[in-house]
């Protein structure tokens, strides 16, 4: 293994889960500042019309990003069995077929994003007033989408071959780059909104470039001159890719879905919901980076036929979620209120935010076992199995019993009715893991690993 890759069909488990995770959690930490950093420049420096333009432009920029997810997570399944095979020549076909998947994906989303931009800001209900500049800050990062593709991408590669650590310094620069360019394109130069933009396409297209000329010249991935990819290729690409990709859209929906919910019991409910959820997105981050090093773990085991070891992955990654989840539940339990506060000050908002969260990080343990066992189906390539699992979270459990239970029990069942849904969902999880037939799932059985 080269530099920071890691063989993990053989070595200390416990070990490999928290060495491999913790960069991958610093990772995912910075890649939420990013947007965090555009708003924070935006906001203070354009006004509250740029920052409402950028938000919402964000809104449209993430259905974008949900098929670069959905793609991502078919190319960890397929890239780290590839690796638990050894097969060099397996890895290189799928890299350059991913590779031209996503550059073909990015011209025709540059494209439509350009031409049907100013459509998609009236669907959403943009006020006219910010129109102008959400078709300005949208153009720019269409025309240059294809950066934000293989700046996700590459760090996938390098996870699939057990390396944590080198997507780690390709978001560090882009975070840092972003931080250094946002004030001085917006207002020293400015461009105001549209230099908000070029600052988000400029800093992940050179944390690309950087990424691109630093694992060819350690030589840390077969990556080779892009040529068309067979029809196979494309085939399992696809119908891993696809699936993974409506999952995001599950989620998005079901997200929606609840917050009519919440909007119901007016706007100090919203505003404490509001808040809570940007914390919630923070604690759950540990849950995501064990997911992921479960998804990279288990998929090159599965590709080495190493079964007993996934099923070993399976159960060290949930105690290992298991104990996060409840420190951090513990924490959110005393000091709920000062996290609410950072916020928003409105004492009926902190009341209900403080509320909702000391409720639902009951939780959240469940909620990571979903992740855990998800990721290990996931890393076997049943992502439709795993799609109809996120349909039955979202939509037969978490927005019904989060509506039922706000009816019956007011403001305060919206915290017990996705919590309950969380604690069902994880025994769905578990009796697919038990039950299901995902282990029988080949990819390659038409393909032979050189």
């Amino acid at each position: 293994m080269k530099n920071n890759q890691h063989d993990f069909t053989k070595g200390n488990i416990w070990k490999q889960l928290i060495v491999f995770s913790g960069p991958i959690l610093l990772a995912n930490l910075l890649q939420a500042s990013f947007q965090f950093i555009d708003s924070l420049w935006v906001g203070n420096l354009l006004g509250s019309n740029a920052l409402g333009a950028v938000n919402i432009s964000g809104t449209i920029l993430f259905i974008a990003l949900s098929f670069v997810l959905g793609i991502n997570n078919a190319a960890l399944t397929i890239l780290s069995q590839q690796t638990g095979k050894g097969s060099e020549e397996g890895l290189r076909r799928y890299m350059n077929a991913f590779v031209v998947i996503l550059t073909i994906a990015s011209v025709i989303f540059a494209v439509l994003g350009v031409l049907f931009v100013e459509p998609l800001l009236q669907l959403l209900g943009t006020p006219n007033e910010m129109v102008a500049l959400g078709k300005a800050y949208l153009t720019i990062n269409f025309v240059g989408i294809f950066f934000l593709f293989g700046y996700n991408f590459i760090s996938t590669v390098m996870r699939a071959l057990g390396d944590s650590q080198t997507p780690l310094l390709f978001v560090s620069l882009a975070v840092l780059l972003n931080a250094v360019l946002d004030p001085l394109l917006i207002s020293v130069v400015g461009w105001g909104v549209h230099g908000a933009a070029i600052a988000t396409v400029a800093s992940q297209g050179i944390a690309l470039l950087y990424g691109i000329i630093h694992i060819l010249r350690w030589k840390k991935a077969p990556f080779t001159i892009p040529r068309l990819p067979s029809w196979e290729e494309t085939r399992l690409i696809l119908s891993l890719g696809i699936p993974a990709g409506l999952q995001m859209a599950v989620i998005s929906a079901g997200s929606a879905a609840i917050l009519r919910v919440v909007t119901s019991f007016g706007g100090s409910v919203v505003a404490g919901f509001s808040a809570a959820q940007r914390l919630d997105s923070l604690l759950l981050l540990p849950a995501h980076a064990l997911s992921t090093a479960v998804n990279s773990m288990a998929g090159q085991n599965i590709g080495a036929g190493n079964w007993m070891r996934v099923s070993k992955i399976a159960k060290y990654s949930i105690i290992s979620n298991l104990s996060v989840m409840f420190t951090i539940a513990i924490m959110v339990i005393v000091f709920a209120e000062l996290g609410v506060r950072l916020f928003i000050d409105q004492p009926e908002a902190v009341r209900f935010g403080k509320t909702y969260l000391q409720i639902i990080a009951l939780y959240y343990p469940f909620l990571g076992i979903n992740f855990m066992l998800n990721g290990v189906v996931r890393a076997a390539g049943a992502m439709y199995q795993v799609l109809i699992l996120n349909i039955i979270s979202f939509w037969i459990l978490r927005f019904p019993l989060t509506a039922l239970f706000s009816h019956y029990f007011g403001e305060i069942g919206i915290g017990f009715g996705m919590g309950v849904s969380f604690m069902m969902s994880s025994g769905f999880a578990f009796a697919y893991y038990r039950l299901g037939k995902w282990r029988e799932k080949e990819l390659f059985q038409d393909q032979k690993a050189k």
